[in-house]
């Protein structure tokens, strides 16, 4: 259908409006906030003992959560798709769990389970396990929020894909995992990777759950976000805009490596 060029126009200037004052503007705040003070400034707040205790509590959420969940994802896919079993719609709510429950009940959820009040909170006490307000309890918070990316990425390719060419080459001879590897996989290569990268970049920059678990101790179990919230409420904005940058420099890598692989998807559709 062509419009009128004068409604094209006003469509694109509308888009390019919402762009610029929700997307650009902040951005560009946000690193010129960063920098106001100068480089040194900036250098010196991402490199003190708390940021890079929160960086790297953030980088090792991220790469236990996102392998599990890979792992997960795929096996959930694998089933649901090319499956029939009792409970098969029960596992596809359950995977749509986290999208429908706020990010800070679920992290009351593990305080409830976990916590020294909780309903194992006791025993853990009793043998020295620390979950809440630890790293394992943070790493459990990242878990929960990211599983479902992944499989979500998955399932509606593999059910449209249906399962003829797996079922051809069983029938050929090959074996369970040649079959995954060399059938399966090189047809989902790209999804898979999109799910991956929607799921890194959820587990970096999760706050809710994690803010809720992790008891806000400096050094030990705040994450890049929870140090930023720290920082901010202190005043100290230089700071806080500088370790949010990092944040920011994730969100837009993964926003052009997202498009990358989108633009991949598409061209072998």
């Amino acid at each position: 259908m062509d419009e009128p060029w004068a409604v094209r126009w006003l469509m694109i200037g509308t888009a390019l409006l919402f762009l610029g004052l929700f997307l650009l503007i902040p951005l560009a705040a946000v690193f010129s906030q960063a920098l106001e003070k100068g480089l040194a400034v900036y250098l010196s707040a991402i490199s003190e003992p708390d940021a890079i205790s929160a960086i790297q509590l953030t980088v090792l959420a991220a790469a236990i959560s996102v392998p599990l969940n890979l792992i997960f994802g795929i096996m959930a896919a694998w089933a649901i798709a090319k499956f029939e079993f009792p409970g098969k719609s029960l596992i596809i709510t359950l995977i749509d769990l986290p999208f429908t429950v706020s990010p800070i009940i679920s992290g009351m959820v593990y305080v409830l389970i976990f916590g020294l009040q909780g309903w194992i909170g006791p025993w853990l006490y009793a043998h020295d396990i620390k979950i809440i307000f630890a790293v394992p309890g943070v790493i459990l918070a990242t878990i929960f929020v990211t599983f479902p990316f992944i499989a979500r990425e998955l399932i509606p390719l593999m059910e449209s894909q249906g399962r003829e060419e797996e079922e051809a080459a069983l029938t050929l001879g090959a074996g369970g995992l040649q079959t995954f590897f060399r059938v399966t996989l090189p047809n989902i290569k790209w999804a898979l990777l999109y799910g991956v990268i929607l799921c890194n970049a959820r587990a970096m920059g999760e706050f809710g759950a994690v803010s809720v678990v992790s008891g806000h101790i400096r050094g030990s179990t705040n994450t890049i976000p929870l140090h930023v919230e720290i920082l901010y409420n202190e005043y100290n904005f230089a700071a806080a805009f500088a370790v949010a940058s990092l944040l920011a420099m994730l969100a837009l890598v993964t926003l052009a490596v997202k498009s990358l692989v989108g633009w991949k998807m598409r061209e072998e559709t």
